[in-house]
């Protein structure tokens, strides 16, 4: 995720992370995907919580997760199994660990934080540079034309969380669409009840079509197996909220 977003990298907001992103389908998916993996990389791992729970699952796998948000990197090594895992603080577009993985993970929309297609194209060859020839990538990006950015409005996203020492914080999100782009620009705001403290960060992050993935995920070197519409893995359609492809290197395929 960009480090000059400081939804990601500011620790007042970092805080906030956990409470609204739990475990989720997404992570039930990857952690049964790293069963059969004796190493993972986790790319844009943000708090550790995907990465830290396989290491745990999984002792004999050997598990990376890698995020440039220093803040995020510093609660992933104090959450429980974080010990397990090597963390690296650097960005999906240019990381180099010169090895290879048998499982790559890239959830929680990360993708998207990649604004142009140059950039997309770079994580993906990350991607295939850090893939063993039978492992396997996972991804996930919204799809557009479920127009799910419609719903973050203050009146549709409002809601409270429970904070362990700030107490009732109430949450909402504005946005604005560019449609020009697929851009979508939003604002978190968290304001605490108890002091009425406003925390608020603005975010960018892009909602590419499927037919774009496709071109960008081939010119990668990597092809896609299975394209699901969501985590419960049924299979894409256009009035899908998700496009995850789930796929490996194009050699594979080649050599059948």
């Amino acid at each position: 995720m960009p480090i000059d977003d400081r939804l990601y990298d500011d620790p007042e907001l970092v805080q906030f992370y956990d409470l609204e992103n739990g475990w989720r389908a997404d992570f039930d998916f990857c952690a049964g995907l790293a069963a059969d993996a004796r190493s993972v990389l986790d790319l844009g791992c943000g708090t550790g919580e995907l990465a830290a729970g396989i290491a745990q699952r999984f002792p004999d796998c050997a598990v990376t997760g890698a995020d440039p948000a220093a803040s995020m990197l510093e609660i992933a090594r104090r959450r429980l199994g974080g010990d397990k895992v090597a963390w690296v603080e650097a960005d999906a577009r240019t990381l180099d660990l010169g090895r290879r993985f048998d499982l790559i993970v890239l959830t929680g929309h990360a993708f998207q934080v990649f604004l142009t297609p140059e950039d997309q194209l770079a994580a993906l060859r990350t991607i295939a540079r850090h893939l063993n020839p039978r492992g396997s990538f996972v991804f996930d990006s919204r799809n557009p034309s479920a127009e799910e950015w419609r719903t973050w409005v203050p009146e549709e996203s409002r809601h409270e969380v429970e904070h362990q020492t700030l107490g009732t914080v109430e949450a909402w999100n504005d946005v604005a669409h560019d449609p020009a782009s697929g851009i979508v620009t939003y604002e978190s705001h968290y304001r605490v009840a108890g002091n009425g403290k406003h925390l608020t960060a603005t975010s960018k992050i892009r909602f590419t079509p499927k037919e774009e993935l496709e071109g960008l995920i081939a010119e990668a070197g990597l092809h896609v197996t299975r394209w699901y519409g969501d985590w419960q893995q049924n299979p894409w359609t256009r009035k899908s909220k998700e496009i995850i492809p789930l796929g490996g290197l194009v050699q594979l395929a080649a050599d059948g």
